[in-house]
């Protein structure tokens, strides 16, 4: 099949973690696959191995954006899934003590930006007569936690921007899911939280056995966006056995009661 035979799907951050993991999944799946991140070795790479397109794209810029739906355009300007998953963390700090630069930047990333590729690639889902929309949001855009205030504001407000999109495009047909991972362990996730600090970021997943991986939460999204379209998975809470809360992890081998 050429590309414009196979269905498209769009993935923002996938350079690493579940961007990636996402992006492989769903080439697996029959999709051709935009791979859409900053860093332009790493999604070159990730598209030559499936058979995918890449493309630079730093979701808080406008022009990059505009690039991310010219190439949807140069593949025949139909998009079925949008993968809004670039987002991140910077800090643990308490409010008191937070850097305004930290929050705006999780702002722009988490809220803005999704916003600007949602707005910019509606037209081409729509095009598609069966779109999907998934929002990789976060566990913590339902609940607080100490050291979390921007993060969790963040996510809070995306996870609005979900629920409003579906209230605002009913009736068309787009749907909206929303996939809210608990604790994942990824290669970077924490270590950009925590500034590059190694040792922090490992302390985050230090004795929990089988936190959730980037591939479990690809799984999650594949089996979404393959529900027959009139099946709207409107949110997806996932978390790993040992995470029962956010604040309640077990750190330790899983035992059975005897």
């Amino acid at each position: 099949m050429t590309r414009t035979d196979m269905p498209l799907a769009v993935v923002t951050g996938a350079s690493s973690g579940i961007g990636a993991a996402t992006a492989r999944r769903l080439a697996r799946e029959g999709f051709h696959v935009i791979a859409a991140a900053r860093r332009q070795d790493r999604i070159t790479a990730l598209a030559q191995q499936i058979g995918g397109t890449p493309v630079t794209c730093d979701i808080t810029s406008p022009s990059d954006v505009t690039a991310l739906t010219d190439t949807v355009a140069s593949l025949g300007g139909v998009c079925h899934v949008l993968v809004n998953n670039a987002g991140g963390a910077v800090g643990l700090e308490y409010v008191e003590d937070a850097d305004i630069a930290d929050w705006r930047h999780m702002y722009e990333v988490n809220v803005i930006g999704t916003m600007r590729v949602t707005q910019a690639l509606l037209p081409a889902l729509e095009r598609s007569g069966a779109g999907t929309i998934v929002m990789i949001t976060s566990t913590a855009g339902h609940v607080l936690y100490e050291g979390g205030g921007g993060y969790t504001a963040a996510k809070h407000a995306e996870a609005a921007l979900t629920g409003t999109l579906r209230l605002e495009l009913n009736g068309r047909p787009i749907r909206i899911i929303e996939i809210a991972p608990g604790m994942v362990a990824t290669e970077e996730f924490s270590l950009v939280r925590f500034r590059g600090d190694a040792e922090k970021a490992a302390k985050v997943y230090e004795g929990v056995q089988n936190p959730l991986t980037a591939d479990d939460i690809a799984d999650c999204v594949a089996w979404c966006v393959t529900r027959p379209h009139h099946v709207n998975i409107d949110q997806l809470v996932v978390r790993p056995l040992a995470q029962a809360a956010q604040h309640k992890v077990h750190r330790g081998p899983i035992q059975q009661k005897t």
